[in-house]
């Protein structure tokens, strides 16, 4: 049986690309991650690879034509199929029949009790994650489960995703252990689907219990050598198995040095001068006082290794330049202190993070650079209607920036609503993907943890990022000369220098700091 290929999310916004050219033909013979075809969207050229040994049996596009975004773009079958005539298992069975006298009484033999049961293959769970690592299941085999009930947490480079059954039924089977690495579009857990038929009768054969148990036999042993045969299937990310066919190395070849045999890039460039693995922290025949009681080695995965790539990135490629100021939040507070009984009946906490937002909004409408983005060259800049501002979160799987889409068009309750919302969800590991994407200028509160002033860094390809300091009380003068107590919070600033300069973030932070300490004249501007 063939199965399409279904061309997946290859950018943000794209929904189709052009086919520059094949890289098999129909009939070929492909192995799993083998480069199929070369596709061009309006930004790059993306090499599609197989997602299984197989076969080709049907090239959907001619060269030059535009393939649909999650549309068939070629069918793939198995390797063994179109060989089924002469199997051992067709072979026994037809003796089977053969020797079966006709004067026998007619058998119903039962076939598996897996008739029923469906395997849940794992979905695409974001833009070019291939694999996740096996969080927590919510089911255990036996369960029964409710169409979109949560069976399992799975964990990608991004974001904590939970998997939902797509019916109902019982739980047959689970093929991953918890920490191991689900591939995407393989199997993730089997299901008896409710309803479906269980055992099916096979028309009238008699034949001899000894016959039939041959028969399994031969057909189990047939399978085995089947798989046997097969090379084993190699963990690794994208850009490993990426940089494995640049290198010209077959992946399924190369031992990782990671848990369950992960395969990392020094493995492949171990594999490629000899053979040779990388150094472990610690070798099995090392002496034991060579390692010490208190010295561990764990790999930088997840959200963790997305977060140190987009920060060095970030630095590396923007030229950053802070700036500093501080802000009187006595009146901000008081008004928050007079709403907040009413919000609480309404089931909202109000935090000092809305008005925040809010403010910033109103002052991008006057300065829409900062609400601006560069490309990759910083040769165009592009201007967002929506103002979509993140907010970091310290989550337990790491830190994690969620954005409050289009703050310019809701209220501070609003606004207070979705935070109170992306903070439990990002607290939790349970952010969805378009939840984290599209932030278009972002708030760092390090003053939740105690700090007062910080050099953020900017959330590429954003242009600028403010870190809130902690709110102290500290003496100040008044208008008459008089000291009084005044509730103080540091901001820290960074910019993009090549879109922003010095005058235009203080600018900025001036008029944003007009709305903060005179609430009043926020609220006359939102009228």
């Amino acid at each position: 049986m063939s199965k399409d290929f279904i061309l997946p999310d290859i950018g943000e916004g794209i929904v189709e690309c052009e086919v520059v050219e094949w890289l098999v033909a129909e009939g070929d013979t492909v192995v799993e991650d083998q480069p199929v075809c070369d596709v061009m969207t309006d930004k790059a050229l993306v090499q599609i690879p197989a997602i299984s040994d197989g076969v080709v049996s049907k090239l959907y596009y001619q060269k030059g034509e535009i393939a649909k975004v999650h549309e068939p773009l070629f069918a793939l079958s198995s390797a063994s199929e179109g060989q089924q005539e002469s199997t051992p298992v067709q072979a026994v069975t037809e003796q089977v029949l053969d020797s079966t006298p006709e004067t026998s009484e007619p058998v119903a033999v039962e076939v598996s009790s897996n008739a029923g049961v469906e395997d849940f293959l794992l979905p695409d769970i974001g833009e070019g994650i291939v694999e996740c690592e096996l969080v927590e299941w919510l089911v255990e085999e036996g369960d029964e489960v409710k169409e979109d009930q949560p069976i399992c947490d799975v964990m990608t480079d991004k974001a904590l995703v939970q998997i939902p059954a797509k019916s109902d039924g019982v739980v047959e089977k689970l093929y991953y252990a918890k920490g191991e690495i689900a591939i995407v579009h393989k199997p993730l857990f089997a299901i008896a689907v409710k309803g479906a038929a269980t055992q099916a009768p096979v028309a009238s054969i008699a034949s001899k219990p000894a016959a039939t148990v041959q028969a399994e036999t031969v057909a189990s042993s047939s399978a085995t050598n089947t798989q046997s045969k097969g090379k084993r299937k190699a963990v690794a990310s994208p850009a490993v198995r990426r940089l494995a066919r640049e290198m010209n190395i077959d992946i399924c070849d190369v031992n990782g040095s990671g848990t369950k045999g992960r395969v990392y890039k020094e493995d492949l460039h171990a594999h490629k001068q000899g053979g040779q693995q990388p150094t472990q922290a610690v070798t099995a025949n090392a002496p034991v006082e060579a390692a010490s009681a208190t010295t561990r080695v764990e790999p930088i995965k997840g959200v963790k290794a997305a977060m140190a790539k987009a920060m060095q990135e970030s630095v590396s490629t923007i030229p950053h330049f802070t700036y500093s100021d501080e802000i009187d939040l006595t009146a901000l507070v008081a008004l928050r202190k007079k709403l907040k009984p009413e919000y609480e009946k309404q089931g909202i906490k109000l935090t000092m993070m809305p008005f925040f937002m809010k403010a910033m909004s109103m002052a991008i409408k006057q300065f829409p650079i900062m609400n601006s983005q560069p490309n990759a060259e910083c040769t165009e800049l592009t201007y967002f209607d929506d103002h979509n501002i993140g907010m970091a979160v310290d989550s337990k799987v790491g830190l994690l920036v969620p954005n409050i889409k289009s703050c310019q068009t809701k209220s501070i309750k609003q606004i207070a609503q979705d935070v109170m919302e992306m903070t439990d969800k990002a607290r939790e590991g349970r952010l969805s993907p378009d939840q984290l994407k599209g932030g278009t200028i972002s708030i760092s509160n390090i003053g939740a943890l105690g700090g007062t002033t910080a050099t953020p860094i900017i959330n590429k390809p954003e242009v600028a990022i403010v870190a809130l300091g902690k709110m102290q009380t500290l003496p100040r003068f008044d208008a008459e000369g008089n000291v009084e107590a005044r509730q103080i919070m540091n901001v820290s600033w960074s910019g993009d220098h090549r879109i922003i300069d010095g005058g235009t973030i203080a600018r900025f932070n001036s008029l944003w700091t007009k709305y903060l300490e005179d609430p009043t004249s926020m609220i006359m501007d939102m009228v």
